[in-house]
């Protein structure tokens, strides 16, 4: 089945490359769940993880649309992968964006020249971390469940709320009284690391704090959390396309026709035609959107501090749409495929699960419905979403 990556993209050939050897042993790997040790050290000596980071820190300043087809082409064999190499670039981008220049010299010049991996332990709907004032910094502990990417990362973001106030920091993932959980048991997303970091007094220095919260965001900082859905939304189109893909082989090579149907070669059965069409063809329609998104995604970030409300809006408006139609055909796919497939399918070893569950596991994060809402809204009255958490 063809959904032809752009090989003309250096850094999507690349990620082709490293799907293939992905899948080699994706299904056993989504079973065991863990730390994908190997995989991480592909995706380091790829280059990949310094793809985005600008030239000037001595990263390749690839364009949006560029990692954002990285993360799709993951998905079509391991969502967890895909995933990670997406986050990664939130706690990344917080240090552009709202990092001190000393600190983005030193973090994304490091970041680039030895291709670290960052993951969060941030999350910003848990208050579940606190901090003392020590000398010129901090003595963190608590925890943060959704530490997506903590256990395979070199540097990570931390979080905590000192009064109304919420401070994040960028530390060493190695430091001393940082304690991986490994205790993530989602239904999908087996090896993402995405369950609970605890912090055992972990120092924290002053000059490791990123951004302030007395100083306003501006709609170009409030990008980052439309980097998390441009991420989310390429995951829901890579699964699908890896759903109907591997699903295609398998109806081509394994299923057998109904006894009730008539036909005596499966492929050659109406219904089984009719749904691979229809599937097919929406899952084309959301890589276009998420194609159109990841270009709005770029616009809005190309005009860097000069980005107005109403720019950042239209690319809201652009990624909730794209989410929302990439979620529902990610579920769609996932699962209808295997009435076309037959019952000797649905196995364990065949692992074909494997998509609808990583989608399902995001899309309970990302809600349609208020997507939806968001969208219908700025239709009827032109009012853009502020900018905020998942908007």
């Amino acid at each position: 089945m063809t959904f032809s990556p752009d090989l003309s993209d250096p850094f999507v050939a690349t990620a082709v490359e490293l799907r293939e050897i992905f899948d080699r042993d994706a299904v056993a790997r989504d079973k065991a769940g863990g730390r994908p040790v190997e995989q991480i050290r592909l995706l380091k000596e790829s280059g990949l993880p310094s793809a985005q980071i600008p030239k000037r820190y001595g990263g390749k300043g690839a364009s949006w649309l560029s990692v954002l087809r990285v993360v799709r082409e993951f998905a079509r064999t391991d969502g967890s992968l895909a995933h990670l190499y997406g986050y990664h670039h939130l706690p990344l981008n917080g240090v552009l964006f709202r990092g001190t220049q000393a600190q983005k010299d030193q973090l994304l010049t490091r970041s680039a020249r030895e291709n670290w991996v960052w993951g969060n332990s941030g999350n910003a709907m848990s208050k579940t971390s606190t901090a003392k004032r020590n000398g010129k910094g901090w003595i963190l502990s608590g925890f943060r469940p959704f530490s997506s990417g903590s256990h395979i990362a070199d540097y990570i973001q931390v979080a905590w709320e000192d009064g109304q106030d919420r401070l994040a920091a960028a530390i060493p993932a190695d430091r001393e009284g940082i304690v991986i959980e490994g205790d993530w048991d989602g239904v999908g997303q087996r090896q993402t690391g995405s369950g609970k970091v605890t912090f055992k007094d972990v120092h924290v220095c002053d000059d490791e704090l990123i951004g302030s919260p007395a100083a306003p965001l501006t709609p170009f900082q409030t990008l980052t959390s439309l980097f998390q859905q441009a991420v989310l939304l390429n995951l829901f189109v890579g699964s699908a396309q890896g759903a109907l893909s591997e699903g295609r082989d398998y109806t081509v090579s394994q299923s057998r026709p109904w006894i009730y149907s008539g036909y005596e070669k499966h492929t050659d059965d109406p219904f089984v035609q009719r749904k691979y069409g229809d599937l097919y063809i929406r899952t084309l329609a959301a890589a276009e959107l998420a194609d159109v998104a990841a270009k709005s995604l770029d616009a809005a970030y190309s005009q860097g501090e000069a980005l107005t409300l109403e720019q950042r809006g239209q690319t809201a408006i652009d990624l909730a749409t794209a989410n929302v139609y990439a979620g529902q055909i990610g579920l769609d796919a996932s699962s209808e495929v295997f009435e076309v497939m037959g019952a000797r399918s649905a196995t364990k070893a065949n692992g074909f699960d494997r998509f609808w569950r990583n989608v399902r596991t995001h899309t309970l994060h990302n809600p349609a419905e208020y997507k939806k809402r968001t969208i219908g809204t700025w239709l009827l009255t032109g009012d853009f979403p502020v900018g905020g958490l998942y908007r």
